[in-house]
């Protein structure tokens, strides 16, 4: 199932049947400011174990990261920031940007790496936002991959092509428009700095 959402204006109709059905524990493909990205909720294992199936890792290998919807709902998952860290976050934010992040108690263990941090980001995409806003909590998400090295790129940015690719595999597909093509920046904030680890879309001084 493909569905259309455009991002001037999310139609709140739409916006809530996909919502319904991540909410349900289904695996849905949304735009990002950068990549599209398969998506599930936090509380669904079953999901997160599908999606790490539909990038060829195990759930142990995966690695996820927590889309969120604003800045504060962001800072529900980690641990508390410092005046820096805030200050450098809501610089950069909502951007093409994965901050590396010491994780709260409110992320499960299944999606924190060995050091116990996880990714976050807050995507500058309405349809994203929105879909996170209407579900309630923040998505576990990784970017869509090709199934073949050889295809073609546009079937990492056209909603069209990543349908005829991923659309039975996964529960629905929101086009959003042509994407982009390069994954987001990621910056470490776990040491109490901020280092970028590597460079995508997103441009910063650090």
């Amino acid at each position: 199932m493909i569905v259309k959402i455009y991002p001037e204006n999310p139609n709140g109709r739409e916006v809530r049947r996909v919502a319904d059905v991540v909410s349900a524990g289904g695996v849905v493909i949304i735009p990002t400011d950068t990549l599209y990205a398969f998506v599930c909720g936090m509380e669904h294992k079953h999901a997160a174990e599908e999606v790490a199936r539909l990038k060829g890792y195990s759930l142990k290998q995966a690695k996820y990261s927590l889309l969120c919807a604003s800045l504060s709902q962001m800072s529900e998952y980690t641990r508390p920031m410092d005046r820096d860290m805030f200050a450098f976050a809501k610089r950069c934010l909502p951007g093409p940007f994965t901050f590396i992040m010491d994780a709260s108690n409110k992320v499960p263990r299944n999606y924190q790496n060995q050091n116990k941090t996880i990714g976050l980001r807050v995507p500058d995409n309405a349809i994203c936002r929105a879909i996170i806003e209407a579900v309630g909590t923040p998505l576990i998400a990784t970017s869509v991959r090709l199934i073949d090295e050889n295809q073609e790129k546009e079937y990492l940015t056209d909603p069209d092509l990543i349908h005829e690719l991923m659309g039975e595999r996964v529960e629905m597909v929101v086009d959003g428009g042509i994407g982009d093509d390069q994954p987001s920046t990621v910056v470490d904030c776990s040491g109490g700095g901020f280092e970028i680890v590597r460079q995508g879309k997103g441009v910063i001084e650090v």
